[in-house]
């Protein structure tokens, strides 16, 4: 038995269309494969500064970068303007930030995989 190949070639266009291995444009031809959605992949930077309750820079102030899987600890001492920075920070785990110095500690924030921004920035206050 002799198949058209018109007919088989059909089935299998609409059976790929079907599955969403292709998709048709408006003139019913094949464009491409779907797209995937972006991904929180990467690394970004988190920086910010170690202030006292009223604003103040904190100089020495020892800031924490917890992973919350892994529980790894990065740390650093902020700076004369009480700036912190900590760069290849993973965007697919989530981390615990705070920062400590003297028995005050700031309360701790979450750096998440769900926050796609490349920099992110933040103040911690100590109380």
């Amino acid at each position: 038995m002799r198949i058209n190949r018109t007919i088989l070639l059909s089935a299998a266009v609409v059976a790929a269309m079907a599955t969403g291995m292709v998709t048709g444009g408006s003139s019913g031809a094949l464009i491409s494969p779907p797209v995937a959605m972006a991904q929180n992949l990467g690394e970004r930077v988190v920086s910010g500064a170690v202030l006292t309750e009223d604003s103040t820079p904190v100089i020495g102030a020892t800031v924490f970068l917890k992973n919350q899987k892994t529980k790894a600890i990065r740390s650093y001492t902020s700076t004369e303007m009480g700036h912190y920075y900590f760069a290849q920070v993973n965007m697919a785990e989530d981390y615990d930030l705070w920062a400590e110095k003297g028995g005050k500690k700031s309360a701790v924030k979450t750096v998440s995989t769900w926050d796609s921004r490349k920099a992110f920035i933040s103040d911690l206050k100590l109380k």
